[in-house]
């Protein structure tokens, strides 16, 4: 009997903490990884404190970790649960009627 090294396996999705449509705030300065090549590699792409909203939610292959789509303006980042956190209610994106 083999046993396969519990490295090798992949690993179990993490459920995400936060739903589609959820408005979160940035926790830090979001820069861009390369996912933007029209921007300066390393440009800040949203600030701490900048509102966005979660347009999708989906899981790192390795990790099982929940990465969120987060739309900030013109740009949609991957963000980790430890980057964002829930706006507090009525608190929207700039330029979002409430």
């Amino acid at each position: 009997m083999s046993l396969i090294p519990a490295a090798a396996l992949p690993a179990v999705p993490r459920e995400p903490e936060y739903p589609w449509g959820l408005h979160v705030i940035a926790l830090d300065d979001l820069f861009n990884d390369g996912s933007y090549p029209e921007r300066d590699p390393d440009a800040c792409l949203a600030e701490a404190g900048a509102i966005g909203e979660i347009v999708n939610v989906g899981q790192h292959v390795d990790s099982g970790e929940p990465i969120y789509l987060v739309q900030f303006g013109d740009c949609v980042i991957g963000c980790v649960e430890d980057e964002i956190a829930p706006a507090p209610r009525g608190l929207r994106p700039a330029g979002e009627a409430g």
